[in-house]
């Protein structure tokens, strides 16, 4: 009976030693399971993180394609644009150069134009000078005839005069006579 209670007893202690076990495996199972339900908090928050950080990664690689896609398009444009121009360069630069040689053409065409007309006007300055000169001794002859007329009819006139009184009395009494 000694062992029998001595064994129950132990039992009994066994059984405590059991409970506290037990309990301390409960305590142990519910600090678990808070972790495991911590964890799983956790983990859901992480995969809620994680889906939205995808969702941003997908929106800036769109985001990014489409400023890729932009530049590329802005590229090519910019190429584009540079090639026009440089056409558009060479064409009035070839344009410019046409109109810089025209230029040159007609400035040499003004040049001989001008000292053309300088010779000719040297020339007719030159004519009027000898006209001139020649008018001059015209009208210095026309003078001088005009003087010798002018002096030749005094002389004709004066002579005139003389014969006319020389031959006055004559005429005289021709006129009286007519008068009367």
């Amino acid at each position: 009976m000694l062992d029998l209670i001595v064994s129950l007893e132990n039992m009994l202690k066994d059984r405590q030693l059991i409970q506290y076990r037990n309990k301390a495996l409960e305590e142990q199972l519910q600090n678990a399971n808070e972790t495991i339900n911590r964890l799983k908090q956790d983990q859901l928050k992480k995969e809620q993180l994680l889906q939205k950080k995808n969702k941003e990664i997908r929106s800036l690689e769109d985001s990014l394609t489409s400023k890729q896609m932009s530049y590329e398009q802005l590229l090519e444009d910019y190429k584009e644009f540079q090639n026009t121009a440089k056409i558009e360069y060479d064409k009035i630069a070839s344009h410019l150069e046409a109109e810089r040689n025209k230029y040159n053409k007609l400035n040499e065409q003004a040049t001989n134009a001008q000292y053309q007309s300088m010779l000719k006007i040297n020339e007719l300055e030159e004519k009027i000078r000898t006209l001139e000169i020649e008018k001059q001794q015209y009208a210095e002859q026309y003078q001088k005839v005009l003087k010798e007329k002018t002096e030749l009819l005094q002389t004709i006139n004066d002579f005139t005069e003389r014969m006319s009184f020389s031959f006055l009395p004559k005429n005289n009494t021709s006129n009286s006579s007519a008068q009367e």
